[in-house]
């Protein structure tokens, strides 16, 4: 008995919890790119509106319909980075993440990401904005 009204009560919690981020006036972060070609980011009310409006960004930028592809989305948006990646063959690409509480959690996790020593098929792995969840952009600490 006590495990199913957990249940019930965790569903009503995720059922509620978006609704009560709207109303605090959170929003969400979308981000589309072409690889190669360009890219978009963009802060709205909702995850759609985000990716949708970051899909035309990017296609403005010079990507193509088919090209610009919905990569990363978070609502609520949080702290959200975006990382520069370059294999040793030489395609490049953009690695996103959001959703993070703080700016230095945000920082924290792109030392993660690009850990070298790790990902040793890339030439080039850093990070190259910061978003808070205004949609603000921060530049990245020096190195």
């Amino acid at each position: 008995m006590g495990q199913r009204l957990g249940m019930v009560l965790f569903a009503i919690v995720m059922a509620i919890w978006p609704m009560a981020a709207m109303a605090e006036g959170r929003s969400a972060v979308g981000f589309s790119q072409a690889p190669e070609m360009s890219s978009g980011v963009c802060f709205a009310s909702s995850i759609r509106k985000a990716l949708d409006c970051a899909k035309k960004k990017c296609i403005k930028e010079g990507g193509t319909a088919e090209d610009c592809l919905e990569t990363t989305a978070c609502f609520p948006a949080g702290w959200s980075i975006d990382i520069f990646a370059q294999s040793k063959e030489g395609p490049h690409w953009h690695e996103t993440f959001c959703g993070f509480d703080s700016k230095e959690a945000a920082i924290q996790a792109s030392k993660s990401v690009c850990n070298m020593k790790r990902r040793k098929e890339l030439m080039e792995c850093s990070l190259v904005m910061i978003y808070n969840e205004d949609g603000k952009e921060f530049e990245p600490p020096a190195q």
